[in-house]
């Protein structure tokens, strides 16, 4: 009697929810489901167990009807609350609609410059596909209220999500052109709430779409960042991993003055299905295997891979042997800190809680300003006004904050090409800049254990041991630092003089992460000191996992 009760709840709840979907073919979907019970319950009650919680990464989520996906139904809702929330703040000036290749994107924009018109504003519409970093920039260009820019970024096929960036207005100086963070989102979320019937939203015309000059624009804007007077000769490769970066890319290259990088031929063009990749994110295993394989037929100097909607990169090196190396987030982070002090480039240089102690080391010996926040461009984007420099160890870059507060693969890429260009005018690489930046500095080795859990409790579990043990060394030196977060953020950072560890929930996942570094010394043997840091962090990793209760 119980399930034939959960059911006809279940059913009552799909049913009022299809009263209220402005979408045939979603609610169609619904209709099929509801046709299949009881074997469908399963998949229509996850669908309904709750509605996507818009924070202060936007939406993001599966491409299905119902509340807990994407589809018109929950953009219209977002972009509702989102206008509402303009209005009770009093932010005039329109709103900027940028959107990527995936499925759903292009009806996404359309439904969201609808919305954004019927309240009485002006919805601005990109004129095509384009990364997001060209969005980012054009809420502060066209002097909007707020941006939107849909797209899943790196997350697999069949997912799509919405970002929210605020113009000068709300976001100030240090958020002109920034992802939003609290409170605005958890206000936004309670304006989607506060909603009445979707058939009750007002709807507009399609809104104005924009001409080419705001690409124009972001493209002349970030290719000042690169210096005419230094070499441009370099043979790249790259690839926008069926997003859609790769004509941006090329551009940008060229109007710097650099060659057109020669890109994977079948990931240059945006498909949606992403089909040569298992999962669309440099960062994955194999993903930029036909980068380096292209890089090592054209004997490139550097290869560039971008994330699908472009505000990421990766970068990949000779390694000396006839293979190709991929460097981590860490690496590429200093590599352009470095480039950006040598070039006299005054202020902050900031980075993560997660990401490599070398810049703070840098920034010691030179004299320049540092800081450190909480994973997340949304918090570097906001840390001084004289930002220079921010970068995560999740591929994220800012060269250019004086345009554009947000990480952008492509002003990166450019920079990344203007140090391999001057590299490779004095015959060398930018592994050679690497190695004597180790031996200024010490080599930083950095790894990071990840524990995927299919119960979010054992990740309670796991911060709590931690909490309830703490180490009082790690790899037999005393722990000199042990920082607890809480209540501010469930994070814990314990450290000694030449080992860290900073252990916390991943945001977008359901993992435990520890992100783990260790300093070792040169001596006069760069080998075997970046062999003994090698070393050193796996049993770091193995010390940890024993402190945490989880397999290494």
């Amino acid at each position: 009697m119980t399930e034939e009760m959960n059911l006809d709840a279940l059913r009552a709840d799909v049913l009022q929810w299809i009263t209220d979907d402005p979408d045939k073919t979603s609610r169609d979907e619904l209709y099929r489901l509801l046709d299949g019970l009881p074997a469908t319950a399963a998949e229509l009650a996850d669908r309904f167990a709750g509605r996507l919680k818009f924070g202060t990464a936007g939406l993001r989520g599966p491409l299905r009807a119902g509340p807990n996906g994407m589809n018109l139904a929950v953009v219209r809702a977002a972009a509702a609350g989102l206008v509402n929330w303009l209005d009770a703040k009093g932010a005039a000036g329109p709103v900027v609609i940028g959107y990527d290749a995936r499925h759903g994107s292009r009806d996404f924009a359309a439904e969201t410059a609808r919305v954004v018109t019927g309240s009485g504003r002006r919805a601005l519409v990109m004129p095509g596909p384009l990364p997001t970093p060209v969005t980012a920039f054009a809420v502060t260009k066209l002097d909007a209220a707020a941006a939107v820019q849909v797209t899943a970024s790196h997350n697999p096929p069949q997912d799509n999500g919405y970002k929210v960036y605020l113009g000068r207005e709300l976001g100030g100086d240090l958020g002109a052109g920034a992802q939003i963070v609290p409170p605005a989102d958890t206000e936004i979320e309670a304006a989607i709430e506060a909603l009445g019937p979707l058939s009750e939203v007002p709807l507009g015309d399609d809104g104005e779409t924009l001409d080419e000059s705001v690409l124009d624009d972001y493209l002349t804007a970030i290719a000042s960042v690169v210096d005419p007077d230094d070499p441009k000769r370099l043979a790249s490769v790259a690839t926008p991993m069926h997003g859609v970066g790769g004509a941006t890319l090329v551009k940008a290259m060229q109007r710097a003055g650099f060659p057109a990088p020669s890109l994977v031929a079948d990931q240059a063009e945006p498909d949606a299905d992403f089909p040569t990749v298992a999962f669309p994110n440099p960062e994955e295993p194999g993903a930029i295997d036909r980068l380096k394989a292209l890089a090592i037929e054209e004997g490139a100097d550097v290869a560039l891979a971008l994330d699908p909607d472009a505000d990421r990169c990766s970068v990949a090196v000779p390694a000396g042997d006839g293979t190709w190396r991929q460097l981590s987030g860490n690496e590429v982070g200093v590599l352009l800190a470095d480039h950006w002090m040598r070039k006299g480039h005054k202020g902050t240089y900031a980075t993560t809680i997660v990401s490599t102690t070398q810049l703070k080391a840098m920034c010691a010996k030179r004299g320049h300003g540092y800081m450190e926040t909480l994973t997340g461009f949304k918090w570097l984007a906001r840390t001084n006004a004289d930002l220079a420099f921010a970068f995560e160890e999740a591929l994220g870059y800012c060269v250019a904050p004086e345009f554009l507060r947000d990480k952008d693969g492509i002003s990166a890429s450019l920079v990344v090409s203007e140090i391999a260009a001057g590299q490779a005018a004095r015959m060398a690489t930018l592994q050679d800049r690497l190695d004597e930046l180790a031996e200024e500095f010490g080599v930083y080795e950095t790894g990071q254990l990840s524990v995927r859990v299919d119960d979010l409790s054992e990740i309670d579990a796991c911060m709590k041991r931690l909490r309830a043990h703490r180490p009082t060394s790690l790899l037999d030196e005393p722990v000199t630092e042990y920082l607890d977060r809480l209540p501010d953020a469930d994070v814990v950072t314990v450290t000694t003089a030449n080992a860290r560890v900073v252990c916390r929930p991943s945001g977008t996942e359901p993992k435990l992460k520890a992100y783990l570094e260790v300093r070792e010394d040169v001596g006069g043997d760069l080998p075997a000191a970046r062999e003994r840091a090698r070393a050193s962090v796996e049993a770091l990793k193995a010390e940890i996992a024993a402190v945490l209760g989880v397999p290494h």
